[in-house]
């Protein structure tokens, strides 16, 4: 009976834990919060005004990033997001923008 108990005890956290971590991940790759996280850190690394960074602003062309900053920008994504990027990835079309970036944060998030 008392091992009973205990294994269902056990159960109950497991189970816990798994919605915590699925609500967790859904939260992560969440385009709302992805984009609040995206600008938060252009902003930070670049010091622009936040009202300057819109959803479709070109980082390169309009100057905020230069290559440090591109590869700055890489590792904030792989430690907030939790994946690592290809070589295949490191494309411009996939971080010239804050749209360009949470599109491809959510590809990488459906791989998982």
């Amino acid at each position: 009976m008392a091992v009973t108990m205990i294994i269902t005890k056990k159960a109950k956290q497991i189970n816990l834990l798994t919605i915590i971590k699925i609500k967790h991940n859904c939260m992560k790759h969440d385009p709302i919060t992805i984009k609040e996280k995206l600008k938060s850190y252009i902003q930070q690394a670049t010091h622009v005004d936040i009202g300057k960074i819109q959803d479709d602003s070109l980082f390169f062309k309009e100057g905020y990033l230069d290559s440090m900053g591109f590869i700055m920008l890489i590792t904030f994504i792989e430690d907030e997001f939790d994946f690592k990027t290809s070589d295949a990835d490191l494309v411009e079309e996939n971080f010239e923008s804050i749209n360009a970036i949470t599109a491809y944060i959510l590809r990488k998030g459906d791989e998982q």
